[in-house]
């Protein structure tokens, strides 16, 4: 899609702080960060949402989880632990309508009545 951020993002057209990248994948650093570790990680195939995914992206997405762990690894929180959110649809917090997982960490991660994170 021509208008869409992270579309820009992923052939470098708009800035973003990098942190790792595949030919299919882009994890860079969420400008507004709700732990100390906050990236966003998107495929360069553009895909609006989880109910817009097909069968033939099976083997992606796979191959995203996969690129999740490298990213974990790269910053530090691979053993630790890290929280992995995709938000679909508005109502659940979706702002930019291509699949985006957030990977998030560096603190305790609560559930519950202890402290939580907000979208």
């Amino acid at each position: 899609m021509e208008d869409c951020l992270f579309c820009k993002i992923a052939k470098k057209e708009q800035e973003a702080d990098i942190v790792a990248e595949s030919n299919q994948f882009i994890a860079f650093e969420d400008i507004k960060p709700k732990a100390p570790v906050h990236v966003l990680i998107i495929s360069k195939k553009h895909i609006s949402s989880v109910n817009d995914l097909k069968e033939e992206d099976t083997k992606l997405i796979g191959e995203l989880f996969l690129f999740v762990k490298q990213v974990a690894k790269k910053k530090g929180v691979k053993e630790d632990g890290y929280r992995l959110i995709i938000n679909t649809g508005k109502k659940a917090g979706q702002e930019i309508e291509h699949i985006h997982l957030h990977l998030i960490s560096g603190k305790k991660l609560g559930f519950g009545n202890e402290e939580k994170i907000t979208f």
